[in-house]
């Protein structure tokens, strides 16, 4: 083979080699936190452009902002779930924020949920923070689509 059609093929494989997909998709953002009391439990809804990676759940006795370390006060709650989505954001690819509602509220009409914060928005690492009243309530987390959304719920 000739040193042109070795340096031709050199140069071609080098460029498709560099070149992103396509197809790749920016991280699912956060657009907005719905609060909801139904019998017998308090639903949280996170509104998604897309579905997360993962998400991970634990009951804690206190949370904090992943990026300064700083405490994240929960007052009125006795027990708190922290929801941690892998693969989402609070804002877009550009910094601006997708998620512009409150970062820590709380909610009088639920029951045994009290108040919701947002804990964490960082390297596609979004995290929640549910406060509830009841030591004896019982947890689900699950994804649905159509539209894409992560649901809490702290039942009695």
């Amino acid at each position: 083979m000739n040193r042109r059609l070795v340096a031709v093929l050199v140069a071609v494989l080098t460029v498709f080699t560099f070149v992103p997909p396509a197809s790749a998709q920016s991280t699912p953002t956060l657009s907005n936190i719905r609060t909801g009391q139904h019998p017998g439990f308090s639903r949280v809804v996170l509104d998604l452009s897309g579905l997360p990676t993962e998400h991970r759940v634990r009951e804690v006795t206190s949370v904090a902002n992943c990026g300064s370390g700083n405490p994240v006060d929960m007052p009125g709650s006795t027990e708190i779930l922290a929801v941690t989505l892998i693969g989402a954001a609070a804002h877009d690819d550009n910094g601006n924020p997708t998620y512009t509602g409150s970062r820590n509220f709380a909610t009088p009409n639920l029951n045994p949920v009290n108040r919701v914060a947002l804990t964490c928005d960082f390297e596609a690492t979004l995290g929640i923070a549910v406060g509830y009243t009841n030591a004896n309530a019982w947890h689900r987390v699950f994804t649905l689509t159509n539209p894409n959304r992560l649901v809490i719920d702290v039942g009695l």
